[in-house]
């Protein structure tokens, strides 16, 4: 029998009979490819949307967070290692416990707590494409929204299948070159740039995290090369830079200081970008301020929205359109 390609992500695995992806959860199974968690979940919590993080998509509601077990990636500093490395690290093999969750129980539990919106995340979604297809159908029919926090390694042909299904998405812009990618995810960092261009042109809302981590991430050059990358393709994409703390084997780096936050912002928004916001660290740049006139529109305080003045989609004071969905 012939190897099966998965095609979910862009190591698109050549998988034999019998064999396991690279995410530890996709099998080829008498020529077809089965995901092995389908309808099983590790971790699920109502959160607020501004956790994922989301900005400028429903600010200040909740969400349903779902996440399984697997990953396409092997992030070095992963601070959900648990679960995503739960197929590979050979003490959590068969040890982290997985609970039933289909697509119907999900729905159900949004629809009974008035929770609005579903997101596949904690660990990567693309991996778990046919759990989040089948939920996001349903939610769909009862005007349920829906959102991927990914590490953008999903193929084209999966963001083609999403199209219509999904409604936002935040993707991890982990770093800045070739080297930091191979080295500290193996992964590349040309395909998940290819998923970001693709991600923006099916016209997901998009927003783009990076964690900046001490010496392998935040230089001048890697900062300034991200984001006037990230304003070539659109300006009003949203940035948000956060900071790192040590984990999983990379626990010989200090935490991000403040000071790397605040110059990374600047370099963001002489690069032209006009929403940039700085996460996992209290600051002065967690608000949405309308980039024409500067007023604050929406007030925030860690993940809590206090104040929010769009109105219809624009500043109050100035009618300048704010993207997103508000």
């Amino acid at each position: 029998m012939k190897p099966v390609s998965c095609g979910v992500c862009r190591h698109d695995c050549l998988l034999s009979e019998g064999q396991i992806g690279i995410c530890g959860v996709r099998k080829n199974e008498k020529g077809k490819i089965k995901l092995l968690v389908y309808g099983k979940v590790s971790s699920i919590c109502v959160d607020p949307i501004e956790k994922k993080p989301l900005y400028h998509f429903m600010p200040g509601s909740a969400i349903l967070s779902v996440g399984s077990i697997g990953c396409n990636f092997r992030c070095c500093f992963c601070q959900n290692w648990e679960i995503s490395q739960a197929t590979h690290e050979p003490d959590l093999k068969g040890k982290i416990r997985l609970n039933d969750a289909d697509p119907e129980t999900l729905v159900k539990h949004c629809l009974d707590n008035s929770i609005p919106a579903i997101a596949f995340t904690y660990n990567e979604p693309t991996i778990l494409l046919e759990y989040a297809i089948d939920t996001f159908k349903l939610a769909k029919k009862h005007g349920i929204k829906t959102v991927f926090v990914s590490n953008g390694y999903a193929s084209d042909a999966s963001l083609k299948r999403l199209k219509g299904l999904l409604d936002a998405i935040n993707i991890d812009l982990k770093g800045f070159t070739e080297e930091f990618y191979a080295k500290q995810c193996k992964a590349r960092l040309e395909h998940v740039k290819a998923t970001i261009k693709s991600a923006h042109k099916t016209g997901f809302w998009l927003e783009l995290t990076t964690l900046l981590i001490p010496d392998l991430n935040d230089s001048d050059k890697e900062l300034k090369a991200m984001a006037e990358w990230i304003a070539s393709l659109n300006k009003d994409i949203p940035w948000h830079i956060t900071a790192f703390h040590p984990d999983y084997k990379l626990t010989d780096k200090k935490a991000t200081p403040a000071e790397t936050l605040d110059r990374a912002y600047k370099i963001a928004k002489k690069a032209g970008l006009r929403f940039v916001y700085v996460g996992n660290m209290r600051n002065a740049h967690e608000n949405t301020v309308c980039p024409d006139c500067g007023a604050t529109l929406i007030k925030r305080q860690g993940f809590m929205v206090l104040e929010n003045k769009i109105q219809g989609g624009k500043c109050p004071q100035c009618k300048t359109t704010i993207p997103g969905i508000f």
